[in-house]
């Protein structure tokens, strides 16, 4: 049976996934008390948990005797699971310590990081306009570095983790979910040791268990799995290159958030900062599009 892609349905879907994650400090912030490897700990352990519920409910057929067949993917899994470990924990440390519009700026460079990844270790060849892009990125970062006198450390770290988290997931073709599955249960006795060599902390204290804590924690799971089924949905029906526009939101509500909300500073000087960003992915979507309207143009030909 065929599948034919629903536009509409993969817009929404993207535009909810992309928003949730945008929206993460909302719930983060409700655990503000918590140190952030406490979090990452207990987001590991409700995730691996409700991801095997999820699993049960929407099956994802031979995924397992594929892994079984593969056993080096197992490998891969688990260094791409320390890096969105590490990738949690900056993000949530950024979080509780009001960095947010650094965890923002980290989020619009991404992409072009994912880009000269592609160039380094999967010799794909730039173009001229992803060059501009990449160079104009560089500028912002660097005007950054001079005006503040310090490395945007969270910005980098929160771009390099993710595009080598993805770099990482290519050299190991597990579906969205099988794949989050298995890099959480590898995860999971790393997350259950730091909790018995810490038994000070706040979840190993019997007032914990029942208590609204709790159960802020045990949303992890939920709340890091269904914005990433949205998106394994969406991805189904729209373009990649659909999809990579909308990726843009994720950022863009986390910094709204971050200066309306929650009142992080936004210094005039960092309109410059983050202009030569936006210019950067301006110039990254333009140059996207146009290969993309080339590439239907010579199809419709043919």
């Amino acid at each position: 049976m065929s599948f034919t892609p629903n536009p509409r349905r993969g817009y929404l879907l993207g535009l909810l996934a992309y928003s949730v994650w945008g929206m993460f400090p909302l719930y983060f912030k409700t655990l503000d008390g918590i140190p952030a490897e406490e979090v990452i700990v207990h987001r590991v352990i409700w995730s691996a948990l409700f991801s095997v519920g999820l699993l049960l409910i929407w099956r994802h057929r031979g995924w397992w005797q594929e892994l079984y067949n593969h056993p080096k993917r197992f490998f891969v899994l688990g260094a791409s699971g320390a890096l969105i470990a590490c990738n949690w924990l900056i993000y949530v440390w950024a979080v509780h310590h009001d960095r947010m519009v650094e965890a923002s700026l980290g989020y619009y460079i991404n992409p072009l990081v994912n880009v000269l990844l592609a160039m380094l270790f999967l010799r794909e060849r730039l173009r001229r306009l992803q060059w501009l892009a990449i160079v104009l990125a560089a500028v912002g970062v660097g005007l950054q570095v001079w005006s503040l006198g310090k490395v945007p450390w969270i910005s980098l770290a929160l771009a390099f983790s993710f595009g080598f988290y993805g770099l990482i997931r290519k050299q190991a073709p597990v579906a969205a979910l099988p794949g989050l599955t298995v890099e959480t249960w590898m995860l999971a006795p790393v997350a259950v040791a730091w909790l018995w060599l810490n038994p000070q902390a706040s979840s190993m204290q019997s007032e914990f268990f029942g208590s609204a804590q709790m159960f802020w924690l045990a949303a992890a799971g939920p709340v890091t799995l269904l914005p990433l089924l949205c998106f394994n949905e969406a991805a189904k029906n729209l373009p990649y290159a659909s999809l990579a526009f909308l990726q843009y939101i994720t950022p863009t509500v986390l910094l709204l958030l971050a200066v309306l909300v929650f009142n992080e500073p936004f210094a005039s000087r960092s309109f410059v900062f983050f202009g030569f960003i936006w210019a950067a992915l301006a110039v990254y979507s333009w140059d996207a599009w146009r290969l993309i309207k080339r590439s239907r143009q010579l199809l419709s030909e043919k």
